[in-house]
């Protein structure tokens, strides 16, 4: 088929709605099980064309967490720590695969703003994927294919109307792209730009050492903001984005944004909070709103008395601004991209405290000179790619 018809648009008042192909093509999906809705396919076909790219730069397999058309989450498939495994809430019993491995840390980057995510898979979806797919709250997934194990599990989710899209990974879409706005048609060319090591080496700091995993990390922040709505950055460490600054008109505050995030995520390794004890039955969501205010200055909203009853089994300390400084300076090694210039060395010294030791950026900013003199302060290296990355 070449079109399909879909409940309503962005909002229920925006009827009709549809896609279709303009030239009369089978439309490069399929759709195994659900309704997907406007925003859902929007979220799959850019999600899809993320991880499609991350397995090409990295040959690792790819999983994507994508929300309101940017991603949440990207990541390749790294075997997981057993601290990572423990904050993602990985069930031991299942046999974890990389492809699992990668949807795990997609998904558990950024836990509250992956609530209700249209998934993403590089690979066919195995059942490792599939099982941890089914105890997440999600719209969708699409993939290249599904084994039956994990098919049959997937649509035994939201009652049988969980959306299961398989795409044709053959399909290769015209090198034109057009949309429409306010009744006027825009017309420009796609973004085939390929992101590569060699988009690194134009290296502008003192300091001109980039280990493999640091490129490779490099490679994925660039990636992943090659699909996400501009400004934005996009933090990376061990193979996987733990800080995305999405649709920001100022360029330091996508760095804090994107920097608050990349904190969180490791704070959530903390001693303090693994040692968090949680009542019986309290539901993920419920547990990930519950650190997310514990590690906040609201922390007493959880630490009240006839509150934290109903979330701790005992109540927690206070998590301190000290002792969260203390554990937050441990975080090393990190990576980070930008999908336009950094105008001034504030967004180098807000990317030091979150751990950034390299980085990645189109340069051609009139400041140039101070940004560069900034990263040299804390002996970090920088690329300018020379390519800007917008995606609106």
């Amino acid at each position: 088929m070449n079109e399909m018809e879909l409940k309503y648009g962005c909002n229920p008042n925006q009827k009709p709605s549809r896609v279709y192909m303009e030239n009369g093509a089978e439309l490069p999906i399929t759709v195994l099980c659900g309704k997907p809705g406007y925003i859902n396919l929007l979220d799959a076909l850019n999600g899809w064309q993320l991880v499609r790219e991350l397995k090409k730069a990295t040959g690792l397999p790819a999983a994507t967490s994508f929300k309101h058309v940017s991603p949440a989450g990207a990541a390749v498939g790294l075997e997981l720590s057993d601290t990572l495994k423990k904050i993602y809430f990985v069930d031991g019993t299942i046999e974890m695969t990389p492809l699992s491995n990668a949807y795990a840390r997609a998904r558990g980057a950024d836990r509250m703003s992956s609530f209700g995510d249209f998934i993403a898979l590089s690979d066919v979806c195995d059942k490792a994927t599939a099982q941890l797919i089914a105890k997440e709250v999600s719209d969708g997934v699409i993939a290249p294919g599904y084994d039956s194990d994990a098919l049959e599990i997937l649509k035994g989710k939201r009652k049988g109307n969980y959306n299961i899209i398989q795409i044709d990974e053959s399909y290769t879409p015209e090198p034109i792209e057009r949309k429409q706005v306010f009744g006027v048609t825009f017309e420009q060319g796609r973004n085939e730009l390929e992101i590569n090591k060699e988009l690194l080496s134009n290296i502008v700091t003192d300091n001109k050492t980039m280990t493999e995993e640091q490129q490779r990390d490099l490679m994925i922040s660039l990636i992943t903001l090659k699909y996400t709505q501009s400004n934005s950055v996009c933090y990376v460490k061990d193979g996987q984005a733990i800080g995305i600054g999405a649709g920001q008109q100022s360029r330091i505050h996508c760095t804090r944004l994107a920097g608050n995030k990349a904190d969180i995520w490791w704070l959530r390794q903390s001693p303090q909070v693994l040692a968090l004890e949680f009542v019986d039955g309290l539901k993920r969501a419920d547990r990930d709103n519950a650190i997310d205010v514990y590690i906040s200055d609201e922390y007493m909203d959880v630490l009240a008395d006839g509150v934290w009853e109903t979330i701790f089994k005992k109540k927690p300390p206070v998590f301190t601004k000290a002792e969260q400084k203390e554990w937050l300076s441990k975080n090393t090694d990190v990576a980070l991209g930008s999908d336009a210039f950094f105008p001034f060395g504030d967004n180098i010294e807000r990317a030091h405290k979150s751990g950034v030791a390299v980085i990645a950026q189109p340069g051609g900013s009139i400041r140039d000179d101070n940004v560069i003199k900034t990263c040299n302060k804390y002996g970090m290296a920088m690329a300018f790619t020379g390519i800007r990355l917008f995606h609106h």
